[in-house]
């Protein structure tokens, strides 16, 4: 089923944008950890909308309703399941795109998977709004690891052409979370702001790029072929609606350049092998190298734009003009660095547990 993830702990999200509530199942959690609920709060506070002007205008606080899985405040070993009630749903918005897919979304591929009977409210099962469930199961298991010592950040790499300083692939990795926006140069916060209010102001959206770093992991996780690092933290990734691609370490970058200048090599310091760059994104053959990964994910603009665009009516098979209505954000960016955060969690710990 294309809703689960995992093979030693396994997450389960359900539900559909416009639906009473959706959720997030996790089966596999150790018996006996005591979640922070605050900290996991002010965690899905971070994708949550209607914040700003900057963001979607429907308003939802992702309060959260643990029904399973915990006794006396900590987990005990049952799958742990937990709900999030949909408070501001406008499905009458989407009255005129059952008939006449939106470009750029799901709705045609999905009316032709499922013979016309996908919902198409807020994008139904397709829904950005399902990266809530996923940033409970991303918090509670960052949490796990944080207990290891195993630590992830992000930062926006970059807004349409408005890049922030990169990270240095050996770190160290600032958090910037708290921060108006997520950035290393707080130089680029303005120019970000107008891009993203151009763009709104405009009818029109824009994407962006998102850098995550992981730090704290030992050499030897992961498995050659199918179930490497890279594979794992990809899947999930592109979980993520509107994720369009991802690089690792030095990424794209390194096919123009040479193997000597690509290469790694190895050092000793403080008595543990590591290397002397990171071009790699500390993964070597799908397994941990013991340096930080770090890799990038971009972002396509928000295909629900308001301006008038050409579709096909499904019933009559002529092609017309689409108006999309709604309440849409003009830049996915802002509110998906706790989905990478949350996608990379649950992709390590299951190749970890």
């Amino acid at each position: 089923m294309s809703n689960y993830f995992g093979n030693r702990i396994k997450i389960d999200i359900f539900g559909q944008s416009h639906s009473k509530a959706i959720g997030v199942t996790i089966e596999g959690l150790p018996a006996g950890i005591d979640i922070d609920e605050d900290k996991l709060r002010e965690f899905l506070k971070r994708r949550a909308p209607g914040r700003d002007q900057l963001t979607t205008g429907r308003k939802e606080a992702d309060e959260y309703e643990i029904i399973c899985g915990m006794a006396d405040g900590k987990t005990c070993g049952a799958p742990l399941t937990a709900l999030i009630y949909n408070k501001d749903q406008h499905s009458k918005d989407y009255s005129n795109i059952k008939d006449m897919p939106r470009p750029g979304h799901a709705d045609y591929t999905a009316a032709v998977k499922y013979d016309g009977y996908n919902d198409i409210a807020g994008g139904g099962k397709f829904s950005g709004r399902l990266t809530a469930p996923m940033c409970i199961a991303g918090g509670i298991i960052m949490q796990l690891l944080e207990k290891e010592g195993i630590r992830i950040t992000s930062h926006i790499y970059s807004i349409k052409d408005i890049k922030d300083t990169p990270y240095d692939l050996n770190g160290p990795f600032t958090d910037v979370s708290n921060r108006e926006l997520p950035v290393l140069d707080k130089e680029v916060i303005e120019p970000m702001k107008a891009a993203v209010l151009e763009a709104k102001n405009r009818l029109d959206s824009v994407g962006g790029i998102i850098e995550c770093a992981i730090t704290g992991l030992r050499a030897g996780i992961g498995e050659p072929m199918f179930d490497g690092i890279e594979n794992l933290i990809s899947r999930t990734v592109f979980a993520i609606p509107a994720v369009k691609g991802i690089e690792f370490g030095r990424g794209f970058e390194a096919a123009g350049i040479y193997g000597s200048e690509n290469n790694d090599e190895f050092c000793l310091s403080e008595g543990q092998i590591v290397t002397k760059t990171n071009n790699h994104g500390g993964i070597l053959g799908g397994i941990t190298s013991g340096m930080p990964i770090v890799f990038r994910a971009a972002f396509k603009p928000t295909p629900s734009i308001a301006r008038p665009q050409q579709s096909v009516s499904l019933s009559k098979m002529q092609e017309g003009t689409l108006e999309i209505k709604g309440r849409h954000d003009p830049c996915i960016v802002l509110r998906a660095l706790p989905c990478v955060e949350s996608a990379a969690a649950i992709a390590l710990y299951d190749a970890m547990t």
